[in-house]
């Protein structure tokens, strides 16, 4: 099966577990990334007026995405990652999955949070995304044992 990790990573979190994930599972990577990136006031949760949290309030304004040309119809699974934004996947990942066929090929989550759980992210992928095989989803905030053990 080939493999592929694609990610949005806005602090380098998120980006440091695809990595490591791609190197241990012997996957591409891809980086998803906003046409108009993210920098340090766009994140500020606290502020309700930030490019996040209105990005997040209203799900029908999805940001775009940098890259609309990326061919992923040469891999059978693509390990999706993203950090939980107020207990979801941030629109931006509306927006990748909305512009990539995806259909066909097992979708596994994976996750950064401080606080969140993996559930509503799967759930809330599900209902929007009814026609892609989302088939679990893990938090990574720690070392990558459990997914190691998984692969062998």
């Amino acid at each position: 099966m080939t493999k592929l990790v694609a990610y949005f990573s806005a602090t380098g979190t998120t980006e440091e577990k695809a990595q490591q994930l791609a190197k241990l599972i012997g996957a591409d990577l891809y980086k998803i990334e906003a046409a108009l990136p993210y920098n340090r006031l766009d994140l500020d949760w606290m502020n309700r007026d930030s490019r996040a949290t209105m990005e997040m309030r209203d799900w029908s304004e999805k940001p775009d995405i940098a890259d609309h040309e990326a061919d992923f119809s040469g891999y059978d699974v693509v390990y999706l990652g993203f950090p939980i934004w107020w207990y979801t996947a941030p629109t931006l990942i509306h927006t990748f999955l909305d512009t990539y066929d995806l259909s066909g090929k097992q979708i596994k989550i994976f996750a950064t949070s401080g606080g969140s759980r993996i559930d509503r992210p799967l759930k809330d992928l599900r209902r929007l995304f009814p026609d892609l095989t989302i088939v679990d989803g893990k938090l990574l905030n720690k070392d990558l044992s459990e997914v190691i053990a998984e692969q062998a």
